[in-house]
């Protein structure tokens, strides 16, 4: 979850690892710092709790001065979120310091070994142990220099359980950047007389678009000219870099005030690009899955956390409805626990738009250790996920700064439903003309998010009403039902006003007995073959004297006669509705949040990756 930067090079390292660390600070904004080796060979740190903008004031007239340092800014897990918590950390002696991002779950142990060989522990942090393993190692180790350095890296972490992406130097070796990940994301950039790591692509776009991936369990060693990768064992790894083609305004704000009202009005962009290349005139062309054996599905299990478990839901009703193959929607965390029902027939989706989610990796690999075929959704190319999965859709919709899902989530539903529609013409279960109906309507359904952003003042008046309530209650039926999720999870992320999605028909098993002028609910009421029951859902509510906000389908004047508020939606098949109906209550927790005086972008305890449990 945390944010990592690392910098050597000819120039200042400063203002580049300040730069990253904006960049990266949606990983994490419990607090931040920097460490730099200046030109007397001590090493010089400053770090501060809080948000970036903290330890920019800090260095402001005493700027740490060096051409080789590291940057972190932190998610808490071990420690509260302090000062002397923050990252980097240093060894005994003040010659090792450390950046990492994710749990070292043996670190108790390995603290309490430690602390009898005479180390000496300033933080509550599982990191701190990692600077004193390589102090450890070090101690013992033959010769001197960049060799001994990476060596003992190597044991150390060898000895390390759990997760971790870090950075590393050592103040006898100026010229020496380390880098290492085990499940945590971590990439090295490629430049001219410098080089850089960083947990994510965009901290190193200003600098770089050539990048390096490290893969678990290697270790990069870097200077100003060059940058080898190795095992924990020592063998050399080859491996070609790749050539970053998005362009680093993606990563910007574009004149927005918040990098998530960007993000849901590039929604039709977003989508239009996810589908270029995969539809056209001809049909559907999604190469991508001939990497799966078709013919011997006999289940799948959808699986994901928060907003991609939403989109899975949908998922699982595309494929039923039109593969005619029974599909499951396991929220990853639950499924990796428990004891699953899986063998070669069973495909696993692994939905994850970074492509780092803990518990959607342990899923994967238990599928895969059963037997499974796997099929990886995300939004990152080159991500854990993508190495360990039979095959790859990515997203390509760009970089999703904002930490809550928008555009991410919309472009899984959308691949989702392609991913049905492709499988489905692939085994016949659709017929040619509903096949070439249906790639039609997709095509349109960029068209039709731009139509649902003409809501966007109408949601704005609407957010006026609602901020001040004790909770609002989001429903729906069919594919109304997972939007009801997505609508209710938005609002309480970045508003923290409280929120429930549900099946319209489960009102009347026991949410019903909260409904009061007070509660808000908000129903998906677009074409559908179930609306006439979602009214008669509306209709309950309404007697209960709950306001009702209705999202209908343009033209439905009859909604008007059940609802307090009306919110007109284009037309669009029913399986498509969840991709421009999630709009408007995208943007109604924007204003929502907005009138709450809530940080959009960074909302309290989240974070964009969720790499650790």
């Amino acid at each position: 979850m945390c944010g990592i930067v690392g910098y050597v090079g000819a120039r200042d390292a400063t203002p580049i690892l300040l730069d990253g660390l904006r960049r990266l600070e949606y990983r994490g904004y419990d607090s931040a710092g920097v460490a730099v080796l200046a030109p007397s060979g001590n090493i010089v740190i400053r770090k501060s709790e809080g948000k970036l903008n903290k330890l920019i004031d800090l260095v402001n007239g005493d700027t740490p001065r060096g051409q080789l340092g590291l940057g972190h800014t932190r998610w808490a897990t071990h420690g509260a979120p302090n000062d002397t918590n923050a990252h980097p950390h240093a060894d005994c002696t003040g010659r090792i310091v450390v950046v990492h991002n994710g749990i070292v779950e043996n670190y108790v142990e390995l603290r309490d070994e430690l602390r009898a060989q005479g180390h000496k522990f300033v933080t509550e942090t599982d990191t701190e142990v990692l600077a004193h393993l390589i102090e450890e190692e070090l101690r013992g180790a033959r010769g001197a220099g960049a060799l001994a350095l990476v060596g003992a890296a190597q044991r150390a972490l060898k000895r390390v359980r759990g997760a971790y992406g870090i950075g590393v130097f050592d103040r006898a070796n100026p010229e020496l950047l380390i880098g290492a990940r085990h499940f945590s994301p971590l990439v090295v950039g490629l430049g001219k007389g410098e080089n850089f790591i960083a947990s994510d692509i965009p901290a190193l776009l200003p600098h770089t678009r050539t990048m390096l991936l490290i893969e678990d369990g290697e270790i990069a060693a870097l200077s100003r000219n060059d940058a080898r990768l190795y095992t924990l064992d020592g063998a050399v790894v080859e491996r070609d870099p790749f050539e970053v083609t998005w362009d680093v305004q993606a990563a910007e704000k574009a004149g927005y005030p918040h990098f998530f009202l960007k993000e849901i009005n590039e929604q039709p962009s977003a989508l239009a690009n996810a589908l270029r290349g995969r539809v056209d005139e001809r049909g559907i062309n999604l190469a991508e899955l001939d990497a799966l054996d078709f013919a011997r599905v006999k289940r799948v299990v959808l699986l994901a956390c928060g907003s991609s478990y939403h989109a899975a839901l949908v998922g699982k009703r595309v494929i039923e409805e039109w593969v005619r193959v029974p599909a499951e929607t396991l929220i990853a965390s639950e499924f990796r626990y428990a004891s699953p029902v899986i063998d070669d027939t069973t495909l696993a989706i692994l939905i994850t738009q970074s492509g780092e989610t803990a518990d959607t990796i342990a899923s994967m690999r238990l599928a895969k250790a059963a037997g499974a075929q796997t099929l990886a959704l995300t939004n990152v190319i080159g991500s854990s996920i993508t190495r360990g999965v039979t095959a790859t859709i990515n997203l390509n919709v760009g970089p999703e700064i904002g930490v809550v899902a928008s555009k991410t989530f919309s472009a899984q539903v959308l691949l989702l439903e392609l991913i049905a529609l492709d499988w489905a013409r692939r085994v016949g279960t659709l017929d040619r003309a509903r096949v070439v109906e249906l790639v039609s309507q997709l095509a349109r359904v960029p068209d039709l998010v731009q139509a649902a952003l003409g809501s966007d003042q109408q949601m704005q008046r609407l957010a006026e009403k609602i901020w001040t309530r004790k909770s609002c209650f989001f429903f729906g039926r069919g594919f109304g039902y997972p939007t009801a999720l997505e609508g209710a999870l938005k609002l309480k992320e970045i508003s923290y006003l409280h929120a429930e999605g549900y099946p319209a028909g489960e009102l009347k098993h026991g949410p019903i007995a909260m409904l009061d002028p007070e509660i808000t609910v908000i129903a998906i009421a677009l074409h559908s073959a179930t609306l006439e029951k979602v009214v008669s859902n509306i209709q309950e509510v309404r007697a209960r004297r709950a306001p009702v906000i209705a999202l209908a389908t343009t033209g439905d004047a009859a909604i008007a006669k059940h609802a307090d508020d009306v919110v007109y939606l284009p037309h669009a098949p029913e399986e498509f509705a969840p991709l421009v109906a999630t709009v408007p209550l995208q943007l109604l927790a924007y204003y929502v949040a907005m009138k709450r005086g809530c940080d959009v972008d960074q909302p309290r305890n989240l974070a964009k990756s969720v790499t650790v449990e």
